[in-house]
């Protein structure tokens, strides 16, 4: 391995006070990002009701084209998230951040005034578009304001945001439906969101690779090769496909589920249950699991790897429990399911920082961002929804949604395998993460 460049010294320009600032404000964004994106599932019923009354001509198709809203954002995400990336590996991050923030909230408003279901279609296109810009640049900030030994759990506090978020948008669709319209729990999202925008423009880019002892270069499409020759980078990005499978079409899916399916007949009452549970288990998980993975680091190489498949391994088994258990005992099921699922947020994003050039690493996670959804949960809500659609009959007109969540929730075992798998090759990629570019004199292959 190389010796750090001479001019790579951990952050001489930034000081604890701004790096805190960063995160804080990092974090605050995806705490909205999350909100914009399980608003939607949490109002999904009252949407259905109102684009598809019961009756029309389009009700048998209403479920695949609910589904498919949640598709567009992801395919648009997906896809302009390698465009960003390579533009934050050489632009401005903060700018291109708050561009992003900016486009994202503009469209979650514009979803708030939809009266039709194409209207609606094309808004969460653009929420994609927006989080693209954001999705791959953020955790490349923090990857350059804290260290390798530190990274697992800074970054644990950022994807907090996730389990947090996505509770607060259940909460949020719940609280506001029972005093107004659906409509109001997107156009709520607006002002907060321009403001976290505007702040972007204000902050100052960390230097690129200073918290690796690597030097930054424009990078080639050697360089970009070189991920997919990175064992640990490869099966990171197949563990977190596989999970995203999962947790995408479930996730979307599960207020109705318990709504239409489980006989819990207050809407308002599933989404605060299912939000509560979700901010208490999945925050306290993903703070966990990022601190585990650090302090296990010293005594297990692969310890990310291990917290992140051990999880999956752990939580499956509850997953299928909350299937069959009577309720409300399985809402005791749903809490140990996603605790044990959230513990592989802050390790399995930290690996991917870990073994990826900082030159690169924004279009590392951009490529990750393009197939956890691409093969993830762009195609599990519509399964879900198309196989509630398919088992359809007079006598049940409901459809049999435990079938569809029985077919989707199996990768999460799937994540399990692959990121244990992983373990082993995480000690060899993180050393050799800062000298693998073709730019370095001491470059190692």
């Amino acid at each position: 391995m190389s010796d750090p460049a001479p001019n790579s010294a951990p952050l001489p320009q930034t000081t604890p006070k701004v790096a805190l600032v960063s995160v804080a404000l990092l974090l605050f964004i995806n705490l909205f990002n999350y909100i914009d994106r399980y608003v939607l599932a949490a109002v999904e019923p009252l949407i259905r009701a109102e684009f598809f009354p019961a009756g029309a001509a389009d009700d048998k198709t209403a479920g695949l084209r609910m589904g498919l809203l949640a598709t567009a954002f992801l395919v648009s995400y997906m896809v302009a998230a390698p465009i960003f990336g390579w533009l934050a590996d050489r632009w401005k991050r903060w700018a291109i951040v708050g561009i992003g923030v900016t486009v994202w909230s503009i469209a979650s408003g514009g979803s708030g005034m939809a009266t039709m279901w194409l209207a609606m279609l094309l808004m969460r296109v653009m929420v994609g578009i927006g989080e693209a810009a954001y999705g791959p640049t953020a955790p490349t900030l923090i990857s350059d304001l804290f260290p390798v030994q530190r990274r697992g759990a800074v970054l644990a506090w950022f994807y907090a945001a996730i389990p947090v978020g996505s509770a607060l948008g259940y909460v949020m669709g719940g609280l506001v439906t029972k005093f107004t319209t659906w409509h109001w729990a997107f156009l709520l999202t607006l002002p907060p969101g321009l403001i976290l925008g505007a702040m972007c423009f204000f902050m100052k880019d960390p230097p690129r690779g200073a918290s690796d002892g690597a030097t930054h270069h424009r990078a080639s499409l050697r360089d970009y090769a070189m991920l997919a020759r990175t064992p640990s980078y490869v099966l990171a990005v197949a563990g977190m496909t596989a999970f995203t499978f999962a947790i995408g079409g479930i996730s979307f899916w599960m207020p109705t589920y318990l709504h239409e399916h489980r006989g819990q007949e207050d809407l308002g009452h599933v989404n605060l249950i299912f939000g509560g549970i979700t901010v208490v288990a999945g925050l306290t998980a993903t703070l966990l699991g990022g601190w585990l993975g650090d302090r296990l680091r010293a005594r297990f190489s692969g310890s990310y790897f291990l917290v992140s498949g051990g999880g999956m391994i752990l939580g499956f088994p509850f997953f299928l429990a909350s299937l069959y258990a009577p309720m409300p005992m399985a809402y005791g099921f749903i809490f140990i399911a996603i605790f044990f699922l959230f513990l592989s947020t802050g390790p399995s994003n930290a690996i991917l920082a870990n073994v990826t050039h900082p030159s690169i690493r924004a279009t590392g996670f951009a490529l990750s961002i393009f197939f956890i959804h691409a093969l993830g949960d762009a195609i599990s809500p519509p399964i879900i929804g198309w196989v509630t659609d398919l088992t359809k009959t007079e006598s049940n007109p409901a459809g049999d949604m435990t079938l569809g969540f029985l077919i989707v929730g199996g990768m999460i075992l799937v994540s399990g395998v692959l990121w244990i798998w992983g373990a082993a090759y995480l000690k060899r990629d993180t050393e050799l993460a800062p000298t693998r570019f073709a730019g370095d004199a001491h470059t190692t292959t």
